[in-house]
C-alpha cells in the first residue's frame, strides 16, 4: 500500500511540475513577454515613430518610470494605417521631430533603452523566480515520492528575487551606457 502511495505521489507531484511550468510560460508570455521582446528588439523593425514630445512618465504611485513620448507612429506594413502612439521607455528625451526606429507590442512603441531592460527584466525575473522555485520544489517531491523539505527551496526563492532586482539593473546599466556609447 505505501508503494502505491508514494508512486500515486510522484505522479501528481510531477504533474505539478509540468503545472507550474505551463503556468509560468503562460503567464510571460501575456504580462511582460510582448513588451520585452520588442524592447530587445526580436523581429523586424515595425514602423518609424515621429517625436512630438517627451515627458517623464510616472506609474500609478507616482514613481518615475523613465521618459515617454508621444507622437505619430508610420507603419512599415502597407494596408495599416498611421496613428498617434506613445514611445514608452525611450532611450532618451529626443527632441520635436525626430524620427526613431520602434517594434510594437499592446498599442505602444518601444525601442531599445536602459530603463525598459530594467522594467521588464525585472517584472519577467520576478515573475519566474516563484515558478521555478516550486517547481524545483516539486521535482524534489516527485523524486523521493515523499513531500521534501521546503526551506531550502524558499531561500533559494528569496535570493532570486534579489538577484533577478540585481541582474534587471546591471543589464539595464549595460544597455543605458551602450545605447549612449553607440
Amino acid at each position: 500500500m505505501r508503494a502505491v502511495v508514494r508512486g500515486l505521489g510522484r505522479g501528481v507531484a510531477g504533474v505539478g511540475v509540468v503545472v507550474t511550468l505551463v503556468a509560468a510560460g503562460w503567464l510571460m508570455w501575456v504580462l511582460p513577454g510582448p513588451q520585452m521582446g520588442a524592447v530587445l528588439g526580436f523581429g523586424p523593425v515595425d514602423g518609424v515613430f515621429r517625436v512630438h514630445r517627451c515627458y517623464e512618465a510616472t506609474d500609478a504611485e507616482g514613481y518615475t518610470t523613465g521618459t515617454d513620448c508621444t507622437g505619430w507612429y508610420t507603419p512599415r506594413r502597407s494596408g495599416e494605417a498611421a496613428r498617434e502612439i506613445v514611445l514608452a521607455t525611450a532611450a532618451e528625451e529626443y527632441r520635436r521631430g525626430a524620427r526613431v526606429e520602434v517594434r510594437t507590442a499592446r498599442g505602444r512603441a518601444y525601442e531599445l533603452s536602459g530603463s525598459a531592460v530594467f522594467n521588464f527584466g525585472a517584472a519577467a525575473g520576478l515573475l519566474l523566480v516563484p515558478f521555478l522555485t516550486l517547481a524545483a520544489w516539486l521535482f524534489a517531491c516527485a523524486r523521493t515520492g515523499t513531500v521534501a523539505n521546503g526551506d531550502g527551496y524558499f531561500l533559494a526563492s528569496l535570493a532570486g528575487l534579489l538577484a533577478a532586482i540585481v541582474l534587471a539593473a546591471g543589464a539595464g546599466l549595460l544597455v543605458g551606457i551602450g545605447t549612449a556609447v553607440f
